[in-house]
């Protein structure tokens, strides 16, 4: 556990260094097309993460203090498209996704709090939606 919280809390601090906790640098990387110069910050950020990650993972083989890695999803199904498109959705209209929004909750306004209670309550009702749903 103490592992696991360090961890979020380097992450969480890396967003915040990064910049990734802001919204408008988020959605100047996703606005290709837009009005405003593109900004390609989240780019290299997501490279200085995956980048070293891949190459860990290439070497060890296996997580360090877990038994092994979770096994890849079988394929792409409804609930799994769904979620990616709702997760583009509010990524793309807000700027901010579940770290970021974390990362910022104390600091980035009245609207990182609606959105991360938004999250909060569609990560709730999401069991309840799949028992209605089958």
């Amino acid at each position: 556990m103490l592992v696991s919280a360090l961890s979020g809390a380097l992450f969480g601090l890396g967003l915040l260094v990064s910049g990734m906790t802001d919204t408008d640098r988020v959605q100047g990387f996703l606005a290709l097309l837009g009005p405003g110069a593109w900004d390609p910050t989240l780019a290299f950020v997501m490279g200085a993460g995956l980048i070293p990650m891949a190459v860990a993972w290439r070497i060890t083989g296996k997580p360090l203090l877990g038994p092994a890695w979770p096994a890849a999803p079988r394929g792409i199904d409804a609930p799994l498209l769904g979620g990616a498109v709702l997760f583009g959705m509010g990524w793309g209209l807000v700027g901010l996704c579940p770290g970021p929004a974390l990362a910022a909750l104390f600091w980035g306004g009245a609207e990182v709090v609606v959105f991360t209670l938004a999250m909060a309550a569609g990560m709730l009702a999401l069991p309840y939606l799949r028992r209605i749903t089958r």
